[in-house]
């Protein structure tokens, strides 16, 4: 294999609550955390809904980078529980973060939202999500983040 090919697994929308500054400025950045609400996932080997009482643990670093530390867990429409963490990086320009920040919609294309997914369930129907690598493209809405999830063939 010379190239990295994907299969679309999923689009996931989360309902983000306003970050919390509740450690402000530390040696690493300004940390703030974020209560998930809940979501939904769409896909065409995966739909349902997020719980209510994940959360995001976001680091803005001095060099303009956010990053994501993010847990919640799915559950499918057919009762499967899967926790779902990710990792990630959003940044751009300064006047397309501002106006992002500021909670207008802006596309996707004029800056880079990346993540990286893993998965964890012990339901027979979906213990192949526990054996892949995957990766996500977001966006960010004004009440929060819509991510196209892909497992890494």
């Amino acid at each position: 294999m010379t190239e990295l090919a994907t299969e679309k697994l999923f689009t996931l929308t989360l309902d983000v609550e306003t970050p919390l500054t509740l450690l402000g400025d530390t040696q690493n950045g300004n940390r703030r955390i974020a209560r998930v609400r809940g979501g939904e996932v769409k896909g065409s080997k995966i739909n349902g809904k997020v719980h209510d009482g994940g959360g995001d643990w976001l680091l803005m670093r001095a060099d303009g980078v956010l990053t994501l530390d993010v847990r919640i867990t799915l559950e499918t429409s057919d009762g499967a529980l899967i926790f779902m963490t990710y990792w990630g990086l959003r940044h751009g320009p300064d006047a397309v973060m501002e106006r992002l920040n500021s909670g207008q919609e802006v596309d996707p294309s004029e800056y880079y939202f990346r993540i990286t997914p893993r998965f964890e369930t012990g339901d027979d129907r979906y213990k192949w999500l526990n054996e892949l690598v995957a990766v996500g493209t977001g966006h960010r809405l004004p009440d929060g983040p819509v991510y196209q999830i892909y497992k890494v063939l």
